[in-house]
């Protein structure tokens, strides 16, 4: 994994295409049980990069050793391309493997990602959902802060149970 590493880490297309052509597995992991295009996604590495991996064989709905996804990943580092071609491709936007019930959703409102918290909306994401701790999307928002994906989400700010964290 140390040669996908260092490709990935310098995001450059060339030497991943050669490593490929050369016979490297797109679908090796690392010691946590990430796979090369979840490392490439956490590297931010160019859309076009992303493809290449998916195009050799990437599986684009495998999960790491604690259930998170590459759609998971794709809202993490914010990556919008990723997201729209994940959903294109028939990834669910509700379902979650993560033994949390931490959705997709939830990630957008944790991290603020407005656009991709947009785009779920849009595709009919149950704002509703909660975790195995009971917390929704809203409480996630609330407590991170993320004014702006409250403004887009199901909440009342003057509702009794929402008058601490932001409003």
């Amino acid at each position: 994994m140390n040669k996908w590493l260092e490709y990935l880490k310098n995001n450059d297309f060339i030497s991943v295409k050669k490593y490929i052509k050369n016979g490297a597995d797109t679908n090796e992991t690392n010691e946590l049980g990430e796979s090369v295009l979840a490392c490439a996604i956490r590297f931010r590495c160019d859309f076009d990069l992303l493809m290449l991996i998916i195009d050799n064989g990437a599986d684009i709905f495998e999960l790491d050793d604690e259930g998170v996804s590459i759609f998971d990943m794709a809202i993490t580092y914010n990556n919008i391309d990723m997201v729209n071609f994940l959903i294109e491709k028939g990834v669910d936007v509700n379902k979650t493997n993560r033994r949390s019930g931490f959705t997709s959703l939830m990630a957008a409102a944790c991290y603020g990602r407005v656009e991709i918290a947009k785009i779920l909306i849009e595709q009919g994401v149950n704002q509703d959902a909660i975790d195995a701790k009971g917390f929704s999307a809203v409480d996630f928002a609330r407590k991170m802060n993320k004014k702006s994906v409250l403004e887009l989400l199901d909440y009342d700010k003057n509702s009794p149970k929402n008058t601490t964290y932001a409003r």
